[in-house]
């Protein structure tokens, strides 16, 4: 006699297969849970050795720029020190030109000035004041007793070089009071002119003195008329 299934059976099945897939449900549900909390401590650790590795970058980069900063400063220091000691060469170098125009002019000067019809007859060399707001310095004053021509030595000559030297025969009677009476003139002299300055000079009233040669002479022509301060 053949078996034979009834309700009862098919019934019971159904809640035999439905519990199966309610446990194998459970199973995947926990199963998810577990990987999203492996997914999140993944997650999380990444995010930390991020955090980790972004903080040592920063430390590493403020290092580098503290480091890159001392070097600079370094470097710095090491070109202003350079700076320093070609502007006290070049410095040193231009007033011992000066000086050696001035060994050269001065014992010139009276002969130049007298043929110039400027009876000069002796010379001071570097006279100086300090007279509170007028301090000033003649490289070479030619002179007797109510004539002096101041003149103004430079190695390199410029036109703020000419200004400057108009601004103190300007002030000269101020800075030395014992020259007040006499009839001042002034020349500048230099053994490198700037172009057009030698005729600045000659219309601002001054004689230009240049070397020429293994001498030096009075550039200006015969029939300039020398300023009177």
């Amino acid at each position: 006699m053949s078996d034979s299934f009834t309700i009862n059976d098919i019934y019971n099945l159904f809640r035999a297969s439905q519990t199966e897939a309610d446990r194998r449900l459970a199973e995947l549900a926990e199963d998810g849970k577990r990987r999203a909390a492996e997914l999140d401590r993944l997650l999380a650790q990444l995010a930390e050795d991020s955090k980790r590795r972004t903080e040592e970058l920063a430390v590493e980069l403020a290092e580098d720029r503290k480091r890159r900063a001392v070097e600079a400063e370094k470097r710095l220091a090491k070109v202003e020190a350079i700076v320093a000691n070609t502007n006290k060469a070049v410095s040193s170098l231009t007033s011992r030109w000066g000086q050696f125009l001035e060994n050269f002019v001065e014992p010139a000067a009276v002969s130049l000035f007298q043929e110039r019809g400027i009876l000069v007859t002796q010379t001071l060399r570097r006279m100086k004041t300090k007279r509170a707001g007028l301090a000033m310095e003649i490289d070479i004053l030619a002179m007797n007793g109510d004539v002096a021509v101041a003149v103004e030595v430079k190695s390199h000559l410029s036109k703020s070089d000419v200004d400057y030297f108009l601004e103190k025969l300007a002030r000269f009677k101020e800075a030395f009071p014992r020259f007040a009476d006499v009839t001042l003139n002034g020349a500048i002299a230099g053994i490198d002119i700037d172009e057009g300055i030698d005729s600045y000079a000659y219309r601002r009233g001054l004689f230009v003195i240049r070397q020429s040669g293994e001498v030096v002479e009075i550039a200006n022509d015969k029939n300039f008329q020398p300023k009177v301060w």
